[in-house]
């Protein structure tokens, strides 16, 4: 073949070959669309993310667990898509050799978008740590509220064994302030202890007032209970507090104490409501809110039959606090306040042994009486028996005993004619 015949031949071919510049621009056309429609759609995910932080963010004032999670799905949900299309974006387009300036453009906006979706998941699980603390003080909370529900259903037993109003008992404690306690024999043994002590702490100023004053005290503790031989003449100090015991639980067995019986509300849901509402207050405080109540007519009934005219005008020079006390006031001197403490402890325990059902009952051991160890017991612990002599009786009645139930809290006394151990 001739090399013009040739040339000829590839002409021919060549002209024979269609040209297609229109599918190729509806390519790139759908290109551009592409991504457009992939910019709108990570602006979309992006709004929507905002807006599931924004409910995150509303759930936690005030705090909602509930929308907690739902906001909380809401905003991993919206971020899986945001890495979806990240994802996607990178498959479909792969980095070029030459970026140009719009590539440039939209790979500064991914970036940003990336930087934003970094914040987003640091405020994530900021959120996720403030919800599991939250959860943990709810779960505090829920054993605190099932250990008061233990308490409340075991107190709920002993008011029913009484016999009393749960409901009643509730309203009374509420309106009062006080945390339920159980009625049980050792709260009142604990109780006989605390009035034990009030006794014992009010004869020391009272003692020392007397000496004072001038007093004789030997005579004055002759006066009291003659004929008892005591081991040690500090030992006499025991009268005074056997004194004090028998003046401030005389009535102590009747329901009306020192109260007139129409004044009194019988029933033993009342007492133990007076118990729980005078336990945690300070006396003088609670005389100041009501003067006039149970407990103030009981505290100056007892201070005028306690103490007498002429110790109180030995002691101050005059009978002004006594006639205060007569006009129906509370006095803020010391040596009433400490009257006070043992009046309330006094008061307490009377209203705690009429609260169980039967009543508690008190027992008294008279001078001369032997002695007793199932029924008394001694307060000077050292005294030592001469096997030779009788058996020890006791000189006085310190603190009257009690019966709960089958229980008996011994009697103290104090044993005369003995001697002390050295």
């Amino acid at each position: 073949m001739l090399p013009s015949e040739v040339k000829e031949s590839q002409l021919r071919e060549s002209n024979s070959q269609k040209v297609h510049p229109q599918p190729m621009e509806e390519a790139m056309n759908q290109s551009v669309e592409a991504i457009d429609a992939l910019i709108s759609r990570i602006f979309n995910n992006i709004s929507s993310l905002k807006t599931a932080y924004i409910q995150l963010q509303s759930a936690h004032t005030p705090y909602d667990p509930d929308k907690i999670q739902v906001a909380d799905k809401q905003v991993i949900a919206e971020l899986k898509n945001l890495s979806e299309l990240k994802h996607f974006y990178r498959e479909n387009n792969p980095k070029p050799m030459c970026v140009s300036p719009q590539d440039s453009r939209l790979a500064a906006e991914i970036q940003e978008q990336q930087s934003l979706l970094k914040t987003y998941e640091v405020m994530v699980k900021k959120f996720q740590s403030e919800i599991q603390n939250k959860d943990s003080e709810i779960n505090q909370l829920q054993h605190q509220i099932e250990e008061a529900t233990q308490k409340r259903e075991k107190l709920e037993k002993n008011l029913k064994l009484r016999g009393l109003s749960t409901r009643d008992s509730e309203a009374s404690g509420e309106q009062n302030g006080f945390f339920p306690v159980d009625l049980t024999p050792d709260l009142f043994i604990s109780t006989v202890e605390s009035v034990y002590k009030a006794i014992h702490d009010f004869s020391k100023p009272l003692i020392n007032m007397m000496k004072a004053a001038g007093w004789d005290l030997d005579a004055a503790a002759q006066s009291i209970e003659p004929s008892v031989v005591y081991a040690k003449r500090s030992h006499k100090k025991y009268a005074f507090e056997s004194c004090i015991c028998q003046r401030m639980f005389l009535g102590f067995q009747q329901e009306s104490f020192t109260e007139k019986p129409e004044d009194l509300s019988v029933n033993r849901e009342s007492f133990f409501h007076q118990y729980l509402a005078l336990r945690e207050m300070d006396p003088l405080d609670a005389l100041g809110q009501n003067p006039d109540s149970i407990f103030g007519k009981f505290c100056r009934s007892k201070y005028l039959i306690l103490v007498h005219p002429k110790m109180e005008a030995s002691f101050f020079g005059n009978l002004d606090q006594r006639n205060y006390v007569m006009g129906g006031g509370h006095p803020r001197t010391p040596f009433y306040q400490a009257f006070l403490k043992l009046a309330k402890s006094i008061w307490l325990l009377h209203r705690l042994a009429h609260s169980f059902d039967p009543s508690v009952k008190v027992f008294q051991v008279n001078k001369g009486t032997e002695f007793s160890e199932v029924y008394m017991e001694s307060v000077v612990k050292n005294l030592v028996l001469d096997e030779s002599e009788q058996k020890p009786k006791a000189g006085l009645m310190v603190m009257p005993g009690f019966w709960i139930g089958g229980i008996v809290i011994q009697s103290k006394v104090y044993l005369t004619g003995m001697k002390v151990a050295e």
